[in-house]
C-alpha cells in the first residue's frame, strides 16, 4: 500500500500541497478531484516519484520512496503523465511491449514470460484489432487503451493516471473507465487516477479525495461526498445531488 505521511510540496517556497495524510490499498480505485491548480497532478507525481517531497514522508509497502530503485519501484508501481510522450512509428503491440522495460531493461531481449505478459495485456485490454497499427493512426480512445495495456504489461500492482480522459469524447471516456475498473476488480489493482469529471469519478470510482488550494478538504465513498454541502466547498458554485435513473450513483448538476 502507499501511505502519505505529512508529505507536502513547495517552490520556491510556495507551497502547492498542503500537509496530507492518507492511504491508498490494491484493489480499489481511487478519484483524485476538485478545480484546476488543487493539487491533484502534485500528489500524483509525488506518488510516482516524478517528484520529491517537501517535507514529510510516502511509503510504499512500508518503505520510503526513497529507498526504491527506479526500476524496482516500476515493478511494482505504473505511472501514465498527463501529457503522453511520442509513439511516433510504433505499432500498439510494441508499445506495450515498453511495458516490459523494467525487467530486463530497453535493450534485453524478450523471453517467453515477457510474451507472455504482453499477450496477456493485449487480451485484457481488449486492443488486438490496433496491435498491428500505429499508435499514431488510432482514435483517442483506442490509444488511451493501448497505453492502459503497456501498464498492464508492466505487471505493476499499482496504477497512477494523470488525467488519461483528457481531450476523450463522453463515449471514449466511458470506455476507458469502464475497462479501469474491469482491469481493477480482475487483477486486483491499486489505481489512482486525476479526474475533473465528478459524475465520472462517482460512478467508477470506489474511494474521492477532494483537494483544493492544495490541502486535502474532504475524502470518502462516492455517496459520502456526492451532497450538496460538499461540493460546493469542492468546486465553489451551487450544486445539486440528483440519483442517478439506474439508481446505482448519484450524479450532481451546477445550478
Amino acid at each position: 500500500m502507499f501511505e502519505v505521511k505529512g508529505a507536502t510540496f513547495a517552490i520556491n517556497g510556495k507551497p502547492l500541497l498542503q500537509p496530507i495524510e492518507h492511504t491508498f490499498q490494491e484493489g480499489k480505485v481511487y478519484g483524485l478531484i476538485g478545480h484546476n491548480g488543487s493539487g491533484k497532478s502534485t500528489l500524483i507525481k509525488l506518488l510516482a516519484q516524478q517528484q520529491a517531497v517537501s517535507e514529510g514522508e510516502i511509503h510504499f509497502d512500508q518503505r520510503p520512496l526513497n529507498a526504491w530503485g527506479n526500476r524496482e519501484f516500476a515493478r511494482q508501481v505504473a505511472y501514465l503523465p498527463q501529457h503522453l510522450p511520442s509513439a511516433e512509428n510504433l505499432t500498439g503491440r510494441e508499445l506495450v511491449a515498453f511495458g516490459r522495460y523494467p525487467w530486463h531493461g530497453l535493450l534485453g531481449r524478450h523471453n517467453h514470460k515477457d510474451t507472455a505478459a504482453i499477450d496477456r495485456a493485449i487480451a485484457l485490454t481488449h486492443t488486438e484489432a490496433f496491435a498491428d497499427r500505429l499508435v499514431d493512426t488510432l482514435s483517442g480512445g483506442e490509444r488511451q487503451r493501448v497505453w492502459l495495456a503497456m501498464l498492464i504489461a508492466q505487471g505493476s500492482r499499482f496504477l497512477l493516471l494523470d488525467e488519461p480522459l483528457a481531450a476523450l469524447d463522453i463515449a471514449h471516456q466511458m470506455e476507458v473507465l469502464a475497462l479501469i475498473r474491469k482491469l481493477c476488480d480482475e487483477l486486483n489493482l491499486g489505481v489512482i487516477i486525476v479526474l475533473h469529471d465528478i459524475n465520472m469519478a462517482s460512478r467508477y470510482c470506489d474511494e474521492l479525495m477532494a483537494l483544493h488550494s492544495g490541502r486535502l478538504l474532504a475524502h470518502g465513498t462516492p455517496d459520502e461526498l456526492m451532497c450538496d454541502t460538499t461540493l460546493e466547498a469542492i468546486y465553489g458554485l451551487p450544486m445539486q445531488v440528483l440519483q442517478h435513473p439506474s439508481g446505482d450513483h448519484r450524479i450532481a448538476v451546477a445550478q
